[in-house]
């Protein structure tokens, strides 16, 4: 596996996990979120029923670029450069 592959997907996994990350943050509130995700507060924290959009709207945009690069770089237009640059 070349090195371009391997950026491509890990680009790929990278903007899958960052997508379902966004409905995490767009679907539960704060206090029902996993405690390692940015944006948790416990139970009894006045914001506890709050749903953090920007988070969400952050983890998605960047989910959707990352996804863009890995689909951008797996063509067969990308193919054909690095055959003709030499495989960088």
């Amino acid at each position: 596996m070349t090195r371009s592959q391997v950026t491509v997907l890990a680009a790929g996994t990278v903007g899958v996990l960052l997508v379902l990350l966004s409905v995490l943050y767009f679907a539960l509130p704060a206090d029902s979120l996993p405690a390692f995700v940015p944006g948790h507060v416990s139970a009894g924290d006045a914001e506890a029923a709050h749903h953090h959009v920007k988070h969400g709207i952050a983890a998605l945009a960047l989910g959707l670029a990352a996804l863009a690069y890995a689909w951008l770089n797996s063509g067969p237009a990308a193919k054909a450069r690095r055959q003709t640059l030499g495989d960088r």
